[in-house]
């Protein structure tokens, strides 16, 4: 199955969670937020959240400026 991370496509299983996104990118789970075909996931149903085919994914950090 074929989903979109912030404009790159990624192949994944058809049961990947939006955790297992962020751990196979090797992203912390704390300071990011994640949005799937335009909605934002809460942290707390990211592992019951799954991936459908086609999916476009947006995942953004937060940064501390000034």
């Amino acid at each position: 199955m074929s989903i979109t991370v912030n404009g790159e496509n990624v192949d994944v299983g058809s049961h990947t969670s939006v955790g297992d996104v962020v751990a196979g990118l090797g992203l912390p789970d704390r300071g990011i937020a994640v949005a799937v075909d335009g909605t934002v996931v809460p942290r707390g149903r990211w592992a019951q959240h799954t991936m459908t085919d086609g999916a476009v994914v947006e995942i953004v950090t937060a940064v501390q400026g000034g």
